[in-house]
């Protein structure tokens, strides 16, 4: 049965050797949905953000980021996600301080990839919860394939849309400050005003009462499944 809920999860792994990287991939790639590889923290902060992980595997020490350094910025802007640290015997240092900033499990190596997906299968079922969330007003979204639904049917929405809807739900229940909307979506500075243009346009093809909003402060979604 879990390894059923495993074939939903994409994995991100964030490893500087090539060849390492990639025994590792060939290792659990069978069992997820989907898994891709960064070389270090910046590649592999750039393809959280694109890619969108369940789960973060990455190596403690890469160079230009490592995976402390990703990890942290990682944690800004989502705190749910997972992270699972790899470390040598010799990282202790810095394996200590990743611990600090809340990562989710972290390996000595030479490790079992076994180990590895079993521990994975501990944590699928809450990981799954959210993969398919049911909104207000008939609406729901698929965090795997980005995907809005209403009474079954898809819903048409840009990028920069779905991007939205998946922080508010990675955030559920918990307020979304606009500064942190603005910064996630868009590389540039932003208005207010364009940031409520953009919600009021997307709400058009949804519901208003499935984006709350709290004035002055940020926006939320409260999923029926939560």
């Amino acid at each position: 049965m879990k390894e059923n809920l495993l074939k939903d999860l994409k994995i991100l792994i964030v490893e500087d050797e090539k060849r390492l990287a990639q025994l590792l991939k060939d290792a659990i790639n069978d069992y997820f949905f989907s898994v891709i590889i960064a070389k270090d923290g910046k590649e592999g902060l750039k393809k959280f953000k694109s890619f969108k992980p369940d789960i973060v595997i990455t190596d403690i020490m890469m160079p230009l980021c490592d995976g402390l350094e990703m990890t942290q910025k990682i944690k800004e802007f989502d705190e749910v996600t997972p992270i699972i640290i790899l470390s040598a015997h010799s990282d202790k240092e810095k394996l200590l301080k990743a611990i600090d900033t809340g990562i989710n499990k972290y390996f000595i190596k030479p490790f079992d990839p076994e180990d590895l997906i079993n521990h994975i299968k501990k944590i699928a079922p809450k990981l799954n919860k959210q993969k398919r969330v049911l909104l207000k007003e008939n609406f729901a979204f698929d965090n795997n394939t980005m995907t809005l639904y209403e009474n079954g049917k898809i819903v048409n929405i840009t990028k920069r849309e779905k991007d939205f809807l998946y922080l508010l739900i990675k955030h559920q229940n918990i307020l979304v400050s606009t500064e942190e909307i603005k910064s996630t979506l868009w590389s540039e500075e932003v208005s207010d005003e364009r940031l409520r243009t953009f919600i009021k346009r997307l709400r058009l093809k949804m519901s208003k009462d499935v984006i709350e909003n709290v004035l002055g402060q940020g926006y939320l979604i409260s999923p029926l499944n939560s």
